[in-house]
């Protein structure tokens, strides 16, 4: 039920951010989502891409610091209060969601969220129990 994410440690300048892009294009590495965090000295680009474990080997060997990470990839009713009944569910057993983002897909009556939890494998129990369907990474890859 998790999802590997890729961390990719980069230099805030001009750049950076294409590099790995052009990494991951010429190893044929499809993104499937992202998230960047910046500071004023670095950024943090958190990615989900079809093939990990290649993409993970083309950013080392050319030279970027690299981390992978489990999160949780959750769907999320597309109406109004479908992430606050998620939120409300995990506030209530006090996890902590240290971060999240969309995770894009062509159509479907749900949104995805990707989610970092502080006790991942708590979360995923909850959210199941409520029904919440947690989207297994094979079938997220392939979105």
């Amino acid at each position: 039920m998790k999802v590997k994410q890729i961390s990719v440690f980069l230099e805030n300048k001009a750049g950076r951010l294409s590099e790995v892009t052009a990494i991951l294009s010429e190893a044929g590495i499809n993104i499937r989502a992202l998230s960047l965090a910046d500071t004023s000295d670095f950024g943090v680009l958190r990615l989900i891409v079809n093939n990990s474990d290649k993409a993970l080997d083309a950013l080392k060997n050319n030279g970027f610091s690299v981390g992978v990470t489990d999160v949780v990839a959750v769907e999320v009713t597309d109406r109004p209060g479908g992430l606050h009944h998620i939120l409300e569910m995990l506030q209530q057993a006090q996890i902590n969601v240290e971060y999240m983002y969309a995770f894009v897909q062509q159509s479907g009556k749900n949104a995805v969220m990707i989610f970092r939890f502080d006790r991942i494998d708590e979360a995923i129990e909850i959210l199941q129990k409520d029904g919440i369907a947690i989207v297994d990474g094979e079938k997220l890859y392939d979105l």
